[in-house]
Parts: C-alpha cells; sequence; structure tokens
C-alpha cells in the first residue's frame, strides 16, 4: 500500500510543481476522475484489490486535504 504514494509522481508534470491553493483531484492526470473510475474497477479484481484500496485512500485524503483543511486551520 505504500508503493500507492508513487501516484504522486504525476505532480511533477504541474507548473508550478507545487501550488498550496490547488486541488490535486481533477487537476493532475493520476488524480483525475476517470482515474479514480478504474481504481474502482480495480477493487473487483483480487489481484488488484489491495492496490486499489491504497489508490482510493490516497484520493481520499487528497480530497480532504482539498476541502476540508481550511475548516481545521481556523
Amino acid at each position: 500500500m505504500l508503493a500507492t504514494m508513487l501516484v504522486d509522481l504525476d505532480h511533477l508534470l504541474a507548473n508550478p510543481i507545487f501550488d498550496s491553493n490547488r486541488c490535486s483531484i481533477g487537476f493532475h492526470p493520476l488524480h483525475s476522475y476517470y482515474a479514480i473510475g478504474i481504481y474502482c474497477i480495480m477493487l473487483a479484481f483480487p489481484k488488484s484489490r489491495v492496490i486499489a484500496i491504497g489508490l482510493l485512500l490516497h484520493m481520499l485524503t487528497d480530497y480532504l486535504d482539498c476541502n476540508f483543511v481550511e475548516f481545521f486551520i481556523a
């Protein structure tokens, strides 16, 4: 599951590479809604299920970071 963190390599394609105000979901190729759909389909196959769970948890944490971090800062 730790290997699913490699999905963040698509951040290297962005310019600038890091932008604190940018949401990863829907912006980077491996964080797109199409990719998330593929990760959901991967859940159906036993050999890829653990990877799919790791990727979906990664997307969930990125989503939470995008939408709810502003509530915890204040």
